[in-house]
C-alpha cells in the first residue's frame, strides 16, 4: 500500500500540470496597447494597457527597457506594495533562452537551467542577462499625474501596466499557469494561430 502511495506522489511531483483548464488566456497586443482576456477564445474583457519605455522591440537583455513578445504563463499572483498586485511572467521562455544562446549571450548551463525549469513548471532563472521579474501589474498609489501618464505613454521597465482597479479585475480570471501572449499586432496574432 505504502508502495503505491509513495508511486503516485512521484508521479504527480514530477510531472506538473502545465496547462490551464478554465481556458482562459491573456492576449497582449503591443500596437494596441491592450490586454484582452479571453475565455474559450471569447472576448471577455479588453483593457488599455502600458508596456516598457525602451520602445516596440522585444526584451533582449536586463535593463533594456523593453517588454517581451512570445508566449508565456501567468507563475505566480501577489500583491506589490510599489504595483498594488503583481502576476509575475515565467520570462524567459524557451525561444528567449534559444535566442540568447545563440547570440552567445548566455552559455549551455544557464540554458539548461531555464529548460529544467519550463519543464517542471518552475520560474525560471531571474539573474541572467536577459533580466527577469517581469509580469503584468498596476500602478500602485493612484494620482492624478500616474493616471494621465497610464493613459499617454509605456512608462515601465519592461511590465505590461494596467490600472490598479483593472488588474484586480483581471485576478479574478487568472491563476498560475494561464497562458499570455504577448504579439505586435492582432494579424500576428492569427498568423500564429493559423500554424
Amino acid at each position: 500500500m505504502w508502495r503505491l502511495v509513495i508511486l503516485l506522489f512521484c508521479f504527480c511531483v514530477s510531472f506538473p500540470v502545465t496547462a490551464n483548464s478554465d481556458g482562459v488566456e491573456i492576449v497582449i497586443v503591443r500596437d494596441q496597447n491592450k490586454l484582452v482576456i479571453k475565455k474559450n477564445n471569447r472576448t471577455i474583457k479588453t483593457f488599455r494597457a502600458a508596456f516598457g519605455s525602451g520602445g516596440r522591440a522585444a526584451k533582449v537583455q536586463e535593463g533594456d527597457r523593453l517588454t517581451p513578445k512570445g508566449h508565456y504563463r501567468i507563475h505566480e499572483v501577489r500583491s506589490s506594495d510599489s504595483f498594488h498586485t503583481f502576476m509575475q511572467l515565467n520570462y524567459p521562455n524557451m525561444e528567449d533562452a534559444k535566442r540568447a544562446l545563440k547570440a552567445g549571450m548566455i552559455d549551455r548551463y544557464q540554458y539548461r537551467r531555464i529548460l529544467g525549469a519550463h519543464l517542471y513548471n518552475e520560474l525560471p532563472p531571474q539573474n541572467t542577462v536577459l533580466g527577469g521579474l517581469i509580469g503584468i501589474h498596476g500602478i500602485g498609489v493612484e494620482t492624478q499625474e500616474k493616471l494621465e501618464i497610464h493613459e499617454i505613454s509605456n512608462w515601465t521597465k519592461g511590465c505590461i501596466a494596467l490600472r490598479n482597479s483593472e488588474i484586480v479585475e483581471l485576478s479574478r480570471y487568472v491563476s498560475h499557469g494561464t497562458p499570455v501572449i504577448i504579439v505586435d499586432s492582432l494579424p500576428e496574432l492569427a498568423a500564429n494561430e493559423i500554424r
